[in-house]
């Protein structure tokens, strides 16, 4: 690791290149590059998230911090108003086939993030933002958000989270995804799996989980795009049970277990399936597998916050100082 205090953007570049060289080409393989938007506190997790993903898709990493001034100094006897950038150079070494970038920005440096990340993008490789930490309202408003292919946001962690879902359907463009969606994808594995061999049509969805729980939405929302049946919340502490009522009477549901679920159907044995929490690091990896719009995200999160015509929205991010100056 090279530590870059009170440093320059363009020191960081022939630091950053001066490293790679060093390492004998362990980066020359990048399948994309990943710009993330963090606070100080929740960079190590980034760094673990990063590791776990970069075993399927070597990348190159940058993470943006942007330090308050109230935050306090990341060193002893430095001014935290002082317009500022310190850096973190990693090849290689813990971070496995990634190598990473870690910028902290202080003062003005932190209004014009872009100044900075944008030279360091790996030439020929999509780039994916993703925002840990309350996503941005809108994403045009955020030149690394503008600058990506694919962006990632994640409701959970903003403090409506059910209101921070209806506006990613305002602000959505094709090529945006949360990772509440991705929470999601265990449940409709299972769901998907047991309507193959279901050939009466559904007639009633019910969902029991806290109303105010995003992945339950999304969920609910996908449900009802497949289905056709808008669903009916049931309160729980948590995302529970998936019940349908098919058209011949009969039932199924699906019953959230310690680690498994339950898989019921009437005139059948249960079945205990696997549904296993993941790791974060685990989520991004699978939003990382695809770099196209997810036309499915984009109609259950229609059906969930009552939007239309998502798909039809043009992909490429525009951000509003450059509508502002065409």
């Amino acid at each position: 690791m090279l530590a870059l205090w009170d440093t320059t953007g363009a020191e960081v570049v022939r630091k950053l290149a001066a490293e790679r060289h060093s390492a004998g080409g362990v980066a020359s393989g990048l399948a994309l590059t990943l710009v993330v938007v963090v606070e100080e506190a929740r960079v190590r997790a980034v760094e673990d998230a990063a590791t776990i993903a970069a075993a399927s898709h070597p990348c190159r990493l940058i993470v943006v911090s942007r330090i308050s001034p109230t935050a306090g100094a990341t060193r002893p006897g430095v001014d935290p108003a002082k317009d500022r950038l310190d850096a973190e150079i990693i090849v290689g070494g813990r971070l496995g086939p990634a190598e990473a970038v870690v910028l902290r920005m202080h003062g003005g440096v932190a209004q014009h993030a872009e100044s900075v990340v944008i030279p360091l993008l790996a030439p020929d490789v999509p780039v994916v933002t993703w925002w840990h930490g309350a996503p941005p309202d809108r994403i045009a408003e955020d030149p690394l958000g503008v600058v990506a292919e694919r962006r990632i946001t994640d409701v959970a962690q903003a403090a409506d989270p059910m209101a921070s879902l209806r506006q990613r359907a305002v602000d959505y463009a094709p090529g945006d995804t949360d990772l509440a969606w991705t929470r999601t994808t265990p449940w409709r594995t299972l769901l998907a799996g047991a309507f193959d061999t279901v050939t009466e049509p559904a007639t009633a969805v019910s969902v029991t989980a806290p109303a105010d729980d995003p992945v339950a939405a999304l969920l609910s929302g996908w449900l009802c795009a497949r289905l056709g049946v808008t669903p009916t919340f049931k309160p729980g502490s948590r995302l529970d049970q998936v019940a349908v009522t098919l058209g011949d009477g009969s039932e199924l549901s699906l019953t959230r277990n310690e680690g498994t679920a339950v898989l019921s159907r009437s005139g059948s044995h249960d079945r205990v399936l696997p549904l296993v929490h993941r790791r974060l690091g685990e989520e991004l990896a699978e939003e990382l597998r695809r770099l196209d719009a997810d036309q499915i995200y984009a109609a259950a999160l229609e059906a969930a916050t009552g939007t239309e015509g998502l798909n039809d929205r043009v992909g490429q991010r525009v951000g509003v100082k450059d509508l502002v100056n065409a």
